[in-house]
């Protein structure tokens, strides 16, 4: 199956649907992953220094065959590179195999201490995140900046980085983030951030499309009744939805049937929803059903509307 592509401000293009490999055990990504490229028709794999499975993708990336021209792969810069862009990138290209990616982002608007007491999630002796407030994003931005011009990235955006977040790298930024890569699904559809996006040419990509595991977005009764009356799975309706609306989607699964259920039931679901469908769903979250599923300890107001424990009364 040919996946369909989006096309990014800077002139790239970007399968619509991608594998997810977040939380994805070493033992189960590389046969994931292979599968999906080699026979489900993915040509896209969505990846992360933060994830601790670089290398297991990787050798599923070899192992399928498939050319490295043909596979768009991202991977993300974690909170302890802020101020070492060019380092982090570098092993994340050691890992995975290869000289470039076709998108590099940073993975959360976060400095953490480089030199705190852990090197993924440094802490302070209260036990909160060790955040290193001296650094500014706006520095982190530079420097993804230099990555992109030495080639060593084809393009350049940001993750979990909300309007005010992304305002504050905008001030100063050479190049404008070809995405920003959030939370989406009918439960948290963000509509104000994803306006504004849109009003900056910046792609939103999904993370988390059905929730998190024993999710209800699967069993949510309006998703159930779209589903049957189009003779979809609800899985379908809920990626299809947001390949409807312009997204980039980045469902997750180590299961060959659903790994390949992810990607052509949601092209064809995105086909058969009625704008109606779609009105439906985009309203779901204001009738009270509003809720994010993943939600890290980050001591910080993010600028979200609803991030805990920053959500407004």
């Amino acid at each position: 199956m040919s996946v369909p592509k989006i096309k990014l401000n800077n002139g790239t293009e970007i399968p619509v649907i991608g594998l997810g490999t977040w939380q994805s055990k070493p033992e189960e990504v590389t046969a994931a992953v292979s599968y999906a490229l080699k026979e489900a028709g993915y040509r896209h794999i969505d990846c992360a220094w933060g994830y601790g499975n670089e290398k297991d993708v990787g050798e599923g990336i070899r192992a399928s065959g498939v050319p490295r021209s043909e596979i768009f792969i991202t991977s993300k810069l974690w909170g302890t590179w802020h101020s070492r862009v060019e380092e982090c990138l570098d092993q994340s290209l050691t890992n995975l195999g290869t000289d470039y990616l076709d998108l590099y982002l940073v993975h959360w608007p976060i400095p953490l201490n480089p030199n705190g007491n852990h090197p993924f999630l440094p802490t302070l002796p209260d036990g909160t995140r060790d955040i290193d407030h001296s650094w500014s994003i706006k520095d982190t931005w530079k420097q993804m900046e230099a990555v992109l011009k030495k080639g060593k990235v084809k393009a350049i955006g940001v993750s979990n980085f909300s309007e005010a977040k992304l305002e504050e790298i905008l001030s100063t930024a050479e190049v404008i983030p070809v995405v920003d890569q959030l939370e989406l699904h009918v439960y948290n559809p963000q509509h104000k951030l994803i306006a504004y996006l849109k009003s900056k040419g910046i792609v939103p990509q999904a993370y988390s499309p059905l929730g998190s595991t024993n999710s209800p977005l699967l069993t949510d009764e309006k998703v159930v009744e779209i589903a049957t009356k189009h003779s979809l799975n609800p899985s379908d309706v809920l990626i299809g939805y947001l390949v409807a609306k312009g997204f980039v989607v980045l469902p997750k699964s180590v299961t060959p049937s659903r790994i390949t259920s992810n990607l052509t039931g949601a092209l064809v679901a995105a086909q058969k929803l009625e704008k109606a469908d779609i009105a439906e769903l985009d309203g779901l979250a204001a009738s009270g059903k509003q809720r994010r599923f993943i939600t890290p300890p980050w001591p910080v107001d993010l600028g979200f509307e609803d991030w805990p424990p920053y959500k407004k009364q």
